[in-house]
This record gives C-alpha cells, structure tokens and sequence, in this order.
C-alpha cells in the first residue's frame, strides 16, 4: 500500500502509482496511457525513487535508430584497436540493462517499428545479443515503462500485438478540478492568487469539454496561463490567448480566440471551481 506521505511530489495518482509498484516488482513492464500532460513522467520517476532505482529516459520519435536504443561501436576506435568491448557505446537500453536501472521510454509508439522491435529479447528474457560484442544480460532490477498517447494524437501509431503483449497498461486520465489546483499551489514560479488559480484551471477544464475543439489542454497549460497572468496583472485573456494556441487544437483554422473569449464570459457568468 502507498501512503499518502510517501507521494508528496506527486498530487494524487496514489491507485496509479500502487498498480506500478505491484506490477515492476513482480518483475513485469509497464505502458502509461494518457494524453500529453498528465504527470507520466513524474508518475514514472517517482516510482523508480521508490524502488531504489535509477531512470534512463529515452524520447521517442520516428526519427529514432536502433543503434541509438542500444548503442554501436566506436568507428575510430574500432579502426584502432578492433571490435573489443571497451570500444562499444553503450545506449540507454544497454546502460539501463546493465545498471538495473527503469528505461522510461517517453512516447513509444512514435518510435520506429524495427527500434520497438528491439526491445522484445530484453523485455522477455532480459537479454540482448549484440554483433560483435554477444549477449549482455539485465541485471536485477531492470526494467521498462514506456509511455504512449492516445492513438487519435497526430504523429502516434499502434505499438504491435507482440509489443503490447509484454507490458501491462496503467491509463492516466485527467484529475479533478480540486488535484488540479493543488498542482498549481505546488508548480506555479510567480505564487498566483488562489482566484487566479482556480479561474486558470476552470478554463483550462473547459476547453476538454467545449466541442470546437478537438484537443482540450492539460493542466500545463493551466500553470502556464497562471504564471503569465500574474505578469499581466491577472488578465486571464491575455494569459491564454499566449497559452492556449500551442496546447489545444480547433476543429476550424481561426477559432481559438472566439473560443477562449466564450469561455471567459461563461466562466465568469458563475463561479469557476
């Protein structure tokens, strides 16, 4: 069982982050699904804090090689000296292999089919055989957690069958209003004032719902809009319209400064939280 004095970095997210710990040590790898902004990061390395273990985070996108996941050899020194271990690279997932250590792989499914399909060896026997250096085997503690968006964001796919079927699925969905604000209280660099905090993450919460658009913000968002406006003299409008365009997407080019405009006036109509 977690206790809420032993998550004091992370607001909530206690069933998630029990559900982690029960399934890493039980030896087993675990998919964080939710949309951009939830905390999976902060959920993942709070965890590792827990377990006593390192994180080697890796961001994923389609860009991604396989030799950068696992490492390659040192072309000059190879020239040198030959194929001998101390001329290998290690990458994050030999390093996190050998150290024991959580390779948190940010956005897995943006990652190149032949880069996930490297992971398969070391998520079920521990194991990898490198050319030309042989079989490096996991030591005792390591582990992946991989994160990935829901499949209706731009520029994600489906992970494979066989790839789904090594890790066990935490989702992250958005917390409540009350969570929220508590993140502000802790996140916020400019100590907003408790209305401005709650008008932010009041607007915020009302873009997920408001059906012009078709992705809402996260609570990021929500800092960011509380943070500027306390530069502004607390002109939420102002706040957002800098905001908001780079974290919420409007099903029609040009509506974004209608929408937060109505959502302003809606929200002042009653009172936000």
């Amino acid at each position: 069982m977690i206790l809420a004095s032993e998550a004091s970095a992370i607001v909530g997210r206690l069933e998630e982050r029990e559900s982690m710990l029960a399934c890493l040590e039980a030896g087993r790898h675990v998919l964080l699904e939710g949309p951009v902004g939830v905390g999976k990061t902060v959920l993942a390395r709070s965890v590792a804090d827990r377990l006593g273990r390192g994180m080697i985070r890796v961001d994923g996108d389609g860009r991604y090689t396989e030799s950068r996941l696992v490492g390659a050899f040192d072309p000059p020194a190879v020239l040198a000296r030959g194929y001998q271990p101390e001329n290998f690279l290690a990458g994050p997932l030999m390093r996190a292999m050998q150290e024991g250590a959580v390779l948190f792989l940010n956005e897995l499914n943006r990652m190149p089919e032949g880069v996930q399909n490297v992971l398969l060896p070391a998520l079920d026997e521990g194991r990898l055989q490198v050319p030309q250096l042989g079989e490096v085997r996991a030591k005792e503690g390591f582990a992946v957690v991989a994160t990935q968006n829901p499949a209706e964001f731009v520029a994600t796919g489906a992970l494979s069958e066989a790839l789904q079927d090594r890790f066990e699925l935490v989702r992250l969905g958005y917390q409540s209003a009350e969570e929220e604000c508590e993140i502000l209280r802790q996140e916020c660099r400019r100590s907003p004032t408790e209305a401005l905090i709650r008008e932010a993450v009041a607007l915020v919460r009302a873009t997920r719902q408001d059906p012009r658009l078709r992705r809402g913000a996260s609570v990021r968002a929500a800092i960011a809009i509380a943070d500027i406006a306390v530069g502004l003299g607390g002109d939420l409008g102002r706040a957002a319209a800098l905001a908001l365009p780079t974290r919420v997407e409007a099903l029609e080019p040009g509506q974004l400064a209608q929408i937060v405009e109505d959502l302003k006036k809606k929200l002042s109509a009653s009172p936000p939280l």
